[in-house]
């Protein structure tokens, strides 16, 4: 008996939902649009947690990204999916999480073909405490000065994620990289 199986929630372009997929088979080179989530997460010293995605992750293996992403299920709301997926991949607890970016969607292609094709609502989080990786999802993680990560991320894009490039200049234009955001 394996483990149970994680269902996204597929989209027609209008963003209504129209059935699920199991996760496992939903990224391919023809991903269909689904609802997903990004959650960029800060300590009370308003740094900003950037992780390293695993090495063997299916898509942008080791490549540096925003705290964590993840799929609500059918039906889940998404501050009970963003608790429940910090606690899955990074063994992190949230004080609080915030929308911020509600109406944010991409499409990306990775370096192996595969699509990422998401509407996914970008949500700012406190942490309480130090995260505990799990290592299939996280490489590595580090603490960052949210305006060092932005110059980053603006002048060597091609080093992070495709949603973290789009994102994070979002981010600071609706005023969320500051502190007390």
């Amino acid at each position: 008996m394996g483990e149970p199986r994680e269902l996204v929630v597929l989209l027609s372009e209008d963003g209504t939902a129209i059935g699920t997929a199991d996760k496992a088979d939903v990224h391919t080179e023809d991903t269909h649009l689904h609802l997903a989530f990004s959650c960029h997460v800060f300590n009370s010293e308003g740094k900003i947690l950037v992780t390293r995605r695993a090495l063997a992750k299916k898509t942008w293996p080791g490549v540096w990204t925003n705290s964590f992403c993840g799929h609500p299920g059918p039906g889940e709301d998404f501050v009970e999916a963003i608790h429940r997926r910090a606690e899955e991949e990074l063994g992190l607890r949230l004080a609080t999480v915030k929308s911020a970016l509600p109406d944010f969607r991409y499409r990306a292609v990775d370096a192996s073909g595969i699509v990422e094709n998401e509407i996914c609502p970008v949500y700012v989080a406190l942490a309480e405490g130090e995260p505990n990786p799990n290592p299939d999802e996280v490489e590595e993680y580090a603490w960052a000065d949210p305006q060092a990560l932005l110059e980053s991320v603006e002048k060597s894009g091609f080093a992070f994620s495709p949603w973290l490039t789009l994102q994070l200049p979002r981010l600071a234009s609706a005023g969320f990289l500051s502190p007390g955001a």
